[in-house]
């Protein structure tokens, strides 16, 4: 190498940190920058007896052949994991090296010039995110995993004593005396009220882990707003709190989960009327055509919410006072829930508050542009006075209670999971077919699902009944025919209207 050509390519490759070596035909290295003495522990003048071709390390890695080829081609090649018998015979801290190999000519004169670039740490980070993703995978898979056993152990056992409860409240209430009554009352109301803490918990779980699925489907949302309504007016009314309703229109089309639409609108709707003593909630609707929104707001004369309090509305487990949380029952995860179910859904929620003065929550959805929405309608060729059931009971926990709910309008069968036969669908004398659904079976019941609707010659309507409660799972059973799909626990009219809209009463 001449002079020249060595000033030149001092100047160019000293001042650069890579560490970097010129090799010429015969295989001699005929110059190293600093940075490559400061790696490789090695002057250059330690160099002079050291040829590539004589490497065992080069020839058994390929690089030898990588580098005749670049000579060759007078082009240039990239390798990873680049180790040579410096390296090793100096046992320096071993790096790893990513290195750019490429062609050089000077007085007629070839040469390979190796740039060797440290992705040391960048292979580590890598290797510790890929562990700490694998970790959080199987974290989510423990998650979810322990979520749907604490589903099933918790709802099936809920589903049983708010429905029996229930039944008992009914039967008894002319037939014990008034301190007996509050007994039952409370009995009812704490189940009930454990059974939304679990299932709000539950589902924010599910969310925050990006594993609830929503299932979109067009629908009336005065329809929505009209059923919350009624079946609050008896709550508010025992709080003396008057709920009125101004729609403009008898019909808005959204294009939302109809399932998160009910809770939001029962928890905003729950929410105005607990936290309002006396006076009114009044829930409205508009629209925004220019943006295609509709927009709902649910006004009321509560005990409002502080200015210092409105940063922190929507964190979830957060009431505004100790004293709040004393007064008014619940677990600050209502408008957590609500605020992601609307944003999952493309639409807003925004809440105006005085303290002392009341509260306006407002929350806007898509519109559809659809303005009709076909009903699935039962054709059965069964007569209409036959009011049998044919049951499935894997486990046989929930055939008592249904029969405690339908013994004045059914009669049923019950067969196990492992006894159904599918020749008993021949019997045109029932009516409707109910099927609960062991979250450890889930597959084969499935299989069955299918199974009975294909095999079904009168077409008659299937309910499922299971503690499940996440969105995608529960679609399974409808993209397999299930007509309806009730999450334990379930109240007795929850299982009627069931029946009344599949027109089986």
């Amino acid at each position: 190498m001449t002079s020249n050509f060595l000033k030149y390519i001092k100047l160019l490759y000293d001042p650069i940190h890579i560490p970097i070596e010129i090799i010429n035909k015969e295989g001699k290295i005929v110059y190293v920058n600093p940075a490559f003495i400061f790696q490789w522990d090695y002057n250059f003048s330690e160099l002079k007896e050291y040829s590539i071709y004589n490497d065992p390390e080069l020839k058994n890695s390929n690089v030898i052949d990588n580098i005749n080829y670049v000579f060759e081609t007078k082009t240039s090649i990239s390798i990873d994991n680049y180790n040579d018998s410096l390296l090793k015979s100096k046992q320096v801290t071993k790096s790893i090296f990513r290195t750019k190999i490429f062609y050089a000519s000077f007085s007629s004169k070839d040469y390979v010039i190796l740039m060797h670039e440290d992705e040391t740490e960048i292979v580590l980070m890598n290797e510790e995110f890929n562990k700490a993703r694998d970790a959080q995978k199987e974290a989510d898979r423990l998650k979810n995993n322990f979520l749907n056993v604490l589903s099933h152990e918790l709802r099936t056992p809920l589903n049983i004593i708010l429905g029996y409860s229930s039944i008992i409240k009914e039967s008894m209430k002319d037939k014990i005396n008034p301190e007996d009554r509050v007994y039952l009352d409370n009995l009812y109301s704490g189940s009930e009220r454990l059974f939304k803490s679990i299932t709000q918990m539950l589902e924010f779980a599910q969310i925050e882990a990006e594993n609830y699925k929503l299932n979109f489907e067009i629908i009336n949302l005065i329809t929505i707003l009209q059923s919350s309504v009624a079946s609050l007016k008896e709550n508010a009314k025992n709080k003396n709190v008057e709920i009125n309703s101004n729609f403009n229109t008898d019909e808005i089309y959204v294009n939302v989960d109809v399932q998160c639409v009910e809770n939001i609108v029962n928890n905003l709707l729950n929410n105005a009327i607990k936290f309002t003593k006396q006076g009114f909630v009044e829930v409205e609707t508009n629209l925004l055509l220019d943006r295609e929104l509709a927009v709902v707001r649910i006004k009321d004369s509560g005990v409002g919410i502080s200015a210092e309090y409105m940063d922190h509305l929507f964190q979830p487990f957060s009431q505004e006072d100790l004293n709040i949380g004393r007064n008014y029952e619940g677990n600050g995860l209502g408008l957590a829930l609500s605020k992601r179910y609307i944003e999952k859904m493309g639409g807003s929620l925004l809440i105006d508050s005085i303290k002392g003065v009341g509260s306006t929550v407002t929350f806007t959805l898509p519109l559809s542009s659809e303005h009709s929405k076909s009903k699935k309608e039962f054709e059965g060729n069964g007569k209409s006075n036959l009011k049998k059931i044919l049951m499935l009971d894997d486990s046989s926990d929930s055939y008592g209670l249904i029969n405690a709910f339908l013994k004045k309008n059914f009669e049923i069968e019950v067969f196990n999971f492992r006894d159904f036969d599918i020749e008993l669908l021949n019997k045109k004398e029932y009516r409707v077919i109910l099927f609960d659904v062991n979250q450890n079976r889930w597959n084969d019941s499935l299989n069955v699902c299918k199974e009975i609707k294909s095999s079904d010659s009168f077409n008659r309507p299937l309910i499922i009944i299971s503690s499940e409660f996440a969105g995608d799972r529960i679609r399974e059973f409808y993209e397999a025919g299930a007509d309806k799909f009730l999450v334990k626990p379930f109240s007795k009219n929850e299982l009627l209207k069931s029946l009344e809209e599949l027109n089986t009463l």
